[in-house]
């Protein structure tokens, strides 16, 4: 099967960024990526790359491995630094500010294989998520808010991380990031290593979180679980735009079908 997208059927660079913006026509984006490069060393990983999403907005990033899609992400997150372009956050530009500054001002992130704090409690796991937080009452209620989405959550508060199973740990993983009561959650891979059953449960919680208007940038393999909640999405292919727009349409494409909807 190839992974090749022609881009005789994609919406590449700047007309990448005009789909974005009939759909989020007279709206302010949340985040925006605009001919953004990145390198590692003398390396190009992302070229020119154009991104937008919308507050309330659900965006998935698809790719295959070496596509580019975890640099993205840790560009968004100021880990790896835009060596040309703009990045902006909030209506203000954000590829000078710290990763630090990014998260206090909106940010969270599910990261890859959860990496939550194997020896601190459940508890204390989400107590962290807060940590830039001193509004106590509104902190107790996303508590609440969090074991409602996952009441396994609490009820196993004092259980440390690390003895938890994956799906559980993926759920302490998104409680933690709901904790800082973020404008845009970042997602990376949320299906990663977890049982067919737990990654429907994980997405439907997306799509619950996703609808309390919270914005959401997942980057994920599995095309079709992603396309099949998100609102639009972009196909990165070595380090570049080579697809973009609405998921049903993206679900429709031929080339997508091909390449990584497992049709032939």
């Amino acid at each position: 099967m190839s992974d090749h997208l022609g881009t005789t059927s994609a919406n590449t660079g700047a007309s990448a960024a005009r789909s974005g913006a009939a759909v989020g026509a007279g709206r302010e984006p949340i985040l925006e990526l605009k001919r953004v490069d990145t390198h590692y060393g003398p390396i190009q990983v992302l070229r020119e790359v154009d991104m937008v999403i919308y507050p309330g907005e659900m965006v998935c990033l698809l790719g295959g491995n070496a596509s580019g899609k975890s640099t993205t992400l840790k560009t968004i997150l100021g880990i790896v630094r835009v060596s040309r372009g703009e990045l902006h956050f909030l209506g203000q530009r954000a590829d000078t500010t710290s990763t630090a500054e990014r998260i206090a001002r909106g940010m969270a992130v599910v990261p890859e294989n959860r990496r939550i704090f194997p020896k601190m409690t459940v508890r204390e796991n989400l107590d962290m998520g807060a940590y830039l937080r001193d509004d106590k009452a509104e902190i107790e209620a996303d508590m609440d808010y969090v074991f409602e989405l996952f009441p396994r959550l609490g009820e196993r508060l004092g259980q440390l991380g690390g003895t938890m199973s994956g799906g559980e740990q993926q759920m302490l993983a998104m409680g933690r990031a709901l904790m800082s009561r973020p404008r845009l959650i970042l997602m990376d891979e949320p299906s990663m290593g977890l049982a067919p059953l737990f990654v429907e449960r994980i997405f439907e919680i997306i799509k619950q979180v996703n609808e309390r208007g919270i914005s959401v940038f997942v980057v994920e393999q599995n095309a079709n679980v992603a396309l099949s909640i998100a609102d639009r999405g972009y196909v990165l292919q070595t380090g570049e735009v080579v697809l973009s727009g609405p998921a049903r349409e993206l679900l429709a494409n031929e080339a997508m079908k091909r390449a990584y909807l497992g049709e032939m």
